[in-house]
């Protein structure tokens, strides 16, 4: 009876231990999972965003212009972009209506699929290279294009040299001046587009040379009025000219009778 009461006490311990362990593991692996997640959310969406839409309007078209391919080592490559499979799978459909391109859920507003992307769908972020555009917005000026209004603050100088240094540096990897004219002429570009604003002067404001070429949809819906109206316009001119005619021969005719009825 005794050495029976023993082994299930040894069985009964076992099974302790062994229900230990495994909750031990199912915590740290849970604990893994959310330190990953944590590190993952450290890169801002919003701030990655606005780098990647400044990249694509104001640097893209003149790489596309002289057909140069940036290499995928360069910061600026939109592979480079971790949130970048999600943010394709952003589905617009209206106004109130955006859609998860991954399991077809709908939100009223882009945050809160955002907010979706980041609870359901944050294993299928790239975090192979561990880049972040978010990290570039202080050399791309990601304040002036998230900012509409700027507040005027002063000027650090300490902080324009660090961006400057940072822009410089993104035009010396990105666009090597020994990998030919192609090269040459996008480092220059780069240079006067975004890195020369970083002065406190003030005087140089960033994008200079420009960016993407929009077709205006308010200037063509006039267009398309206007040509719509002139046809119409034209006619009324015609028809106000016809009347007028009329009514000059008609005072003529008026004029020759009663001069006709003087004499007698």
């Amino acid at each position: 009876m005794e050495e029976n009461r023993r082994k299930m006490s040894s069985l009964q311990l076992c099974c302790f231990l062994l229900i230990g362990c495994l909750v031990s593991t199912i915590y740290a692996s849970s604990g893994a999972s959310s330190e990953e997640h944590a590190q993952e959310v450290h890169c801002s969406r919003e701030r990655s965003r606005a780098a990647y839409n400044i990249i694509e309007e104001y640097l893209i078209p003149f790489v596309e212009q002289e057909n140069y391919q940036m290499s995928h080592k360069c910061k600026l490559h939109p592979r480079n972009d971790i949130f970048r499979d999600q943010e394709d799978h952003k589905i617009h459909v209206d106004v109130n209506e955006w859609r998860c391109g991954y399991c077809k859920k709908s939100f009223r507003a882009e945050k809160f699929l955002d907010q979706h992307f980041d609870n359901r769908h944050y294993n299928l972020l790239n975090v192979s290279e561990g880049n972040c555009l978010a990290e570039l917005c202080g050399a791309l000026h990601c304040d002036h294009v998230i900012n509409s209004v700027v507040p005027k603050s002063k000027c650090n100088p300490a902080a324009a040299a660090r961006n400057r240094h940072l822009c410089e540096s993104l035009a010396d990897s990105c666009f090597p001046v020994h990998q030919g004219p192609s090269a040459g002429r996008l480092h220059e570009l780069f240079l006067r587009q975004f890195c020369d604003a970083h002065t406190c002067s003030g005087r140089i404001k960033p994008f200079s040379r420009g960016g993407k070429k929009h077709t205006n949809i308010f200037y063509f819906a006039i267009s398309i009025l206007i040509l719509m109206l002139l046809p119409i316009f034209y006619l009324i001119v015609y028809l106000y000219q016809r009347e007028m005619r009329k009514g000059t021969q008609i005072l003529r005719r008026i004029s020759k009778q009663s001069l006709k009825k003087k004499p007698s």
